[in-house]
């Protein structure tokens, strides 16, 4: 029974280890998760903007850009994976590469040819280990991407997107990530970010993949309303050039920061629950502990009587 007290006692002690561990990731991500939630939220009256000024250049204008154009010349198909560089954070990366499956297996029905971009060590791992080819990745930043990042991660999925078919080029980009609603709901998405399917709502341009076919590219004014007056300086084709750019960044920004969040969100409440779930199992250890030392009591006053009562019996 003296055993039993040091095997509990062991596991006591790396029961509260661990147990300090879990409580110092949670606080760390509870102290990141606000500026996270923040930036994404925070951009969110720019990219409305944005949208509109989009919207409003590709209804009344009547111009095409290649960024808008269904590419037929190619069977390639971008599929940027967002996961977290890190684990302990629930099901937040299994979610997401599940998701990923899903589309690529959508895809291969179809007859594409899917392209995988990965952000996060995860993702990359992932599909490396399946010996998957990975044709961009970027790690270290998924918690709190920065801007040159940002930049970097849409500069490279709409060169791709331009590029001829000789050169590599794909017909449509597709981002796997998490959008953060709240503290408690995280939900995964995949959105179809290029071609841009322009739609005069309130809120994001781009589309899932069963919209996408009720979707119009240009919004139709309603008939019965006066229509606006738009004047392009200097042509209406520089400015949906600049805009469009604009979007695609600040769309595929929106999603990296949705994702930070979600990432932030996940993590903190899978650390609060194992938390949690360490400090019921330091209880019960306890208990079979003390269980273990008060029969081991037990024990020797019984072998104290019994030794008595022989010494007697002599």
């Amino acid at each position: 029974m003296a055993g039993n007290q040091r095997v509990y006692k062991q596991r006591i002690r790396s029961t509260q280890t661990l147990q300090k561990v879990f409580r110092a990731m949670e606080l760390i991500a509870s102290s990141r998760i606000g500026a996270a939630s923040r930036n994404a939220q925070e951009a969110s009256p720019y990219d409305h903007a944005l949208s509109q000024a989009v919207a409003a250049v590709g209804t009344y204008s009547h111009l095409e850009h290649p960024i808008t154009r269904e590419r037929t010349d190619t069977n390639r198909v971008a599929v940027l994976v967002v996961t977290s560089d890190r684990g302990m954070a629930g099901a937040y990366s299994a979610t997401v590469l599940r998701e990923s499956e899903r589309l690529i297996d959508q895809l291969v029905e179809e007859g594409r040819d899917p392209v995988v971009f990965t952000f996060g060590r995860r993702a990359h791992s992932y599909f490396t280990f399946r010996e998957r080819d990975v044709e961009f990745s970027w790690a270290g930043q998924s918690d709190r991407p920065s801007d040159a990042t940002i930049d970097e991660v849409a500069t490279v999925l709409l060169d791709y997107f331009l590029q001829p078919p000789s050169a590599g080029g794909v017909a449509e980009v597709h981002i796997v990530f998490t959008r953060y609603v709240s503290m408690v709901s995280q939900v995964p998405e995949v959105r179809r970010m290029l071609p841009l399917t322009v739609v005069d709502i309130d809120g994001p341009g781009e589309l899932n993949r069963d919209d996408i076919a009720a979707a119009q590219i240009k919004a139709r004014p309603d008939p019965t309303a006066a229509a606006p007056l738009y004047e392009f300086a200097p042509s209406a084709a520089e400015v949906l050039d600049g805009l469009l750019t604009r979007y695609v960044h600040s769309r595929i920004r929106n999603a990296l920061l949705q994702a930070a969040a979600s990432e932030l969100a996940s993590r903190q409440q899978a650390m609060h629950t194992a938390t949690d779930n360490a400090e019921d199992l330091i209880t019960t250890y306890t208990r079979l502990a003390n269980a273990a030392r008060q029969g081991d009591i037990t024990q020797e006053i019984t072998e104290i009587v019994s030794g008595a009562d022989a010494l007697g019996a002599e």
